[in-house]
C-alpha cells in the first residue's frame, strides 16, 4: 500500500463513547485483527473502539479540521482528505473492511465512492438514513419536505444531497457489480424486519465486489 500522509501526535486521548445501534452491528461485522479504513471518521472514536474491541488497525479519513484534531486525540492515524476526490492514496485491496457510516447521503458522486470502497477494501459497510420511512412519504404527500430526528434539516440547509431508500441502494449495488452480504434496518436503535422499508429510519449494508472470493 502507498504510504499516505497521516496526522498523528502524542496527545491525551479523548473518552470513547459511541452509543449507536448501527455501529454495534458494524462492529460485529468487523473480523478480529482486521485492517480497517473508516471514511468520514468524525472524531475517530469508532475506529478507536474497533482498535480496542476487534484489535483492528488502519486509518480514518476526515476533512473537518476540528474532527481531525479530535481523531488525533483518540490515537487514530487520520488522513485529512475530501472523499469526493476519491481514495487514490490507497492501493487495491489494501483493507479488509472499509466503513462509510451515515455519510453516503452527503456525497455528490455516490456511485464513485461505492466503487472506490470496493476497490480498496475486500468488503464495504455502509449506513444511511432511509428516505422511504412512512413519515417522510407522508410529509411529502402533504406538500412539505420531511424534517425528522434522523434528518433534522430544512430543505434549504441540509447537507444531504442524495437521499435514497434501501431498495434504491440495493439496485445501485447490483448495477455496479457488488453483492450484498448482510443487511439490517433500524428504528430508534432497534432492529426492524416487518415492513422494514416503511418503518425503519436507518439502513446498514455489508457488501463486496461480485467477483471477490
Amino acid at each position: 500500500m502507498k504510504t499516505p500522509h497521516a496526522v498523528r501526535q502524542d496527545v491525551q486521548p479523548l473518552p470513547i463513547a459511541v452509543p449507536r445501534a448501527d455501529l454495534d452491528l458494524i462492529e460485529s461485522w468487523v473480523p478480529m485483527g482486521a485492517r480497517v479504513l473508516d471514511l468520514g471518521c468524525g472524531d475517530g472514536s469508532f475506529l478507536a473502539r474497533l482498535m480496542k474491541t476487534r484489535k483492528a488497525t488502519g486509518y480514518g479519513v476526515e476533512i473537518d479540521d476540528n474532527n481531525v484534531q479530535r481523531s488525533v486525540a483518540n490515537g487514530i492515524n487520520v488522513i485529512q482528505q475530501d472523499l469526493e476526490k476519491g481514495l487514490a492514496m490507497f492501493e487495491d485491496h489494501a483493507f479488509d473492511v472499509v466503513i462509510l457510516s451515515q455519510t453516503l447521503q452527503a456525497m455528490h458522486n455516490t456511485e464513485r465512492i461505492l466503487k472506490e470502497i470496493a476497490r480498496v477494501g475486500k468488503e464495504g459497510i455502509v449506513s444511511f438514513p432511509n428516505f422511504g420511512h412512512w413519515y417522510h412519504v407522508w410529509s411529502i404527500a402533504l406538500g412539505r419536505m420531511p424534517v425528522s430526528k434522523q434528518m433534522p434539516y430544512q430543505w434549504y440547509n441540509t447537507p444531504n444531497i442524495h437521499l435514497c431508500t434501501p431498495k434504491d441502494f440495493e439496485a445501485l449495488v447490483a448495477q455496479i457489480g457488488h453483492k450484498v452480504l448482510g443487511k439490517q434496518l433500524f428504528l430508534n436503535g432497534e432492529a426492524v424486519d416487518f415492513l422494514g422499508n416503511l418503518r425503519s429510519t436507518l439502513a446498514v449494508y455489508r457488501f463486496k465486489p461480485q467477483f471477490a472470493n
